[in-house]
């Protein structure tokens, strides 16, 4: 390049920056003139007085009108999601349910058989629904303010909630896309879906949907079933007592079932009847007969309750496995016993009833798994026709130091042991600094002394020192926890929520020798040909081995110390050895015992749906007790297998009153009920043997003989 060059280019950039400059600021200069005219334009439309302060009102309301939009857009995203799937596919199932032993327990999917047109419905039936639920569903759009206003109305002179706000819609909203959790996001769910069925249906297919869908008390869905179960004829025969008797069921089948309390629900009953009249459907005159000659029901008085909470889970897990069977009418046998259920279910009503009020709490969960993954009981909530909310599959808890196995698990597959040492010191971690229980430290202590004392420091530093989040995430999804667990530093101590069947299906790989328990409800899905479209254990994946054996006879051996030395003393079993985990979380909002033995693993959990607190109740006081009372019955009667890697002898025969209960608990524990005489193993074995053998044996045909002999028989 020559010295002729070099200047001649400065001169170019020079140019090229003049013309950005005069550029930019001729721009400048013209948006500047531009704002001003468009500011003189406008001021012509300014107001003084009055009118300015509409105006400004309208602004604000523009403003904050679009805020809302956008806000109501976000809300209404997640409820429109429940409508993606296909929501009619119950519709096309009809599900006869057997208990393990071939017993029928219940039903669900709809009866095509039994489902009535509304056309076809008898018109006092349907006047009594509307008369009680919704007397505006033929005017409003799926969400009916005059009727909130005047429910809020109402219940605010009563002191109390005396009338619901719900349209027929959104109960129909519920029961087709949501569960009966109480949170403001379900409400929020349920209004907008209220109105997208009010989009997509007509109001006789509404109307005909939620007679169908509907929990009517005894274990029957829909007013068909319902007039079935209690009257023992079709719905098209319902007189008008009876018609205001199913009418009734609707608000609370549980308080209102006849064959529970037939006084309550023919007062129920009679309400529906002032109803109707009030509402002008019917004349004093027309009802004056029904009130007169209340309805009767037939006698169910030795109708066993159906396992309510498992046969919707079970209902569920028939859907996904059967959606692509040609054949949708089915019958299934289920894993349930229904001996172990009641137990279930009498230890955690009889837990309830006896320490709820003291401990402040009012819900229970349970899911009990024997050794192998099948599901034996299942208990969702305190009344199913209170509320059919799972609290055993659907409810998100945070499990507390339940979850803490999940890390000693990591360790022992790193190579810790029980006897491995670790410090019980003072511990921050990116900001968060965990305490122990008491606010107190140990000092070195071995692994099997910081489970058994629950210490929270411990864990912690397993996971940032030695095994990292990602690590315990893994092993706790490959133990059978299926809800996303958060990956942060706080979930060693338990803060990732869980459902309860996630924990039993958990704790179940240690009876199992470290092998995936493999949870599961059904054992056979047949046709009512006899037709075997599904067998667990002949289509379910094989089991795989998540812990090694020497991790799991580590992790055996300390969780059996627990009910001993450590927090869950009031679970020891009689004669029985037993191991698991107790846990409680922050202000004693759940309380979790987690435990099995080598035939059963149960998860007991008791907290409040609206996440109150209770009155300072741990993981080692209700639940287990509720263990304890639930082990004890199901232990009766069989041969015991071992828990793998541990050789501790049984316990021997303890007091019934557990040594360190309170002397109310002790005075008010009740006696463990006997357990029914059952065939031994071997004996059962032999018999299944024996009807194989004959079942497989040749038919035996006469030989014949000479005459005056007696004829021989060959095969």
């Amino acid at each position: 390049m020559n010295d002729d060059d070099r200047p001649r280019k400065r001169h170019i950039f020079l140019r090229i920056d003049a013309w950005i400059d005069s550029t930019v600021w001729a721009a400048g200069f013209r948006f500047a003139e531009w704002w001003e005219d468009i500011t003189i334009f406008f001021r012509r439309f300014r107001m003084r007085g009055w009118k300015r302060w509409l105006f400004e009102l309208l602004g604000e309301g523009m403003t904050w009108g679009t805020v809302g939009s956008v806000l109501l857009l976000a809300l209404a995203l997640p409820a429109f999601q429940e409508t993606k799937g296909n929501w009619r596919a119950q519709s096309d199932f009809a599900v006869t349910f057997l208990d393990r032993y071939g017993n029928e327990i219940g039903h669900r999917g709809i009866i095509h058989e039994d489902s009535v047109p509304v056309d076809q419905l008898p018109d006092t039936l349907v006047k009594a629904v509307l008369a009680t639920e919704d007397r505006r569903f033929f005017d409003h759009y799926g969400i009916d303010f005059l009727g909130l206003a005047r429910a809020l109305t109402e219940n605010a002179r009563a002191g109390g909630v005396v009338q619901g706000g719900s349209t027929l819609t959104q109960q129909l909203a519920k029961n087709l896309f949501l569960s009966n959790e109480r949170t403001i996001e379900r409400k929020i769910k349920e209004a907008f879906l209220a109105l997208w069925l009010e989009s997509n249906l007509t109001k006789k297919e509404i109307l005909g949907l939620y007679l169908d869908r509907a929990y009517m008390g005894g274990g029957t869905f829909g007013a068909a079933a319902a007039s079935q179960f209690y009257f023992g004829k079709p719905i098209t025969d319902v007189n008008l007592a009876e018609s205001a008797m199913l009418a009734g069921l609707f608000k609370a089948p549980a308080r209102y079932a006849p064959h529970v309390n037939l006084p309550a629900a023919r007062g129920r009953a009679n309400e529906v009847l002032t109803n109707l009249v009030q509402s002008g459907l019917m004349t004093e005159g027309q009802v004056i007969a029904a009130r007169l000659n209340p309805a009767t029901v037939a006698d169910r008085a030795r109708r066993l309750e159906a396992p309510d909470f498992f046969l919707d889970w079970a209902f569920e897990e028939v859907q996904r496995i059967a959606t692509p069977f040609a054949q949708h009418s089915l019958i299934v046998r289920t894993t349930i016993d229904m001996g172990l259920q009641k137990a279930a279910e009498d230890a955690v009503e009889t837990a309830l009833r006896e320490y709820g009020e003291s401990y402040r709490v009012k819900q229970g969960a349970l899911v009990m798994v024997e050794n192998g993954g099948g599901v034996r009981a299942m208990v969702g909530g305190r009344d199913y026709g209170e509320s059919q909310f799972n609290r055993a599959t659907k409810a998100l808890r945070q499990p507390g130091s339940s979850f803490k196995v999940y890390t000693y698990a990591a360790a022992m597959e790193k190579g810790f042991t029980p006897e491995s040492v670790i410090s019980d010191a003072p511990i921050t971690w990116r900001g968060w600094s965990p305490q122990n229980y008491g606010r107190s430290y140990s000092g070195k202590v071995t692994l099997l002394t910081a489970i058994a004392k629950s210490i929270n420091t411990v864990p912690v530093r397993l996971a940032k020192d030695e095994l990292g989040i990602d690590r315990i995430v893994k092993m706790a999804k490959d133990m059978g926890v299926e809800t996303p667990i958060r990956a942060d530093k706080t979930i060693p101590l338990g803060t990732s929520e869980l459902t309860v069947l996630d924990q039993a299906t958990g704790y179940a790989v240690f009876p199992a020798g470290g092998v995936e328990a493999r949870r599961h409800g059904i054992s056979q899905i047949l046709n009512y040909d006899g037709d075997i479209l599904y067998d667990f254990n002949r289509d379910a994946p094989p089991a795989r081995r998540v812990l090694s054996e020497k991790a799991t006879s580590s992790m055996n051996r300390m969780l059996t110390q627990i009910p001993v030395i450590g927090t869950a003393r009031k679970a020891a079993l009689d004669h029985v050895l037993s191991g698991g985990k107790t846990g409680t979380t922050q202000a004693y909002r759940d309380a979790w015992y987690v435990g099995f033995t080598g035939d059963y693993t149960t998860a007991v959990w008791y907290g409040n749906d609206d996440y109150t607190s209770s009155n300072n109740m741990t993981g080692g006081s209700l639940p287990a007790m509720t263990f304890k009372r639930l082990m004890d019955y199901a232990e009766q009667g069989i041969e015991h297998r071992p828990i793998p890697g541990v050789d501790m002898p049984a316990p021997g025969k303890k007091d019934k009153t557990p040594a360190t209960a309170t002397v109310a608990e002790s005075e008010a524990l009740p006696a463990i009920p006997l357990r029914p005489r059952m065939l031994s193993n071997e004996a059962t074995t032999l018999l299944k043997t024996l009807a194989d053998r004959f079942t497989a044996a040749p038919a035996l045909h006469p030989v014949p003989l000479a005459p005056g002999k007696v004829a021989a028989a060959r095969p």
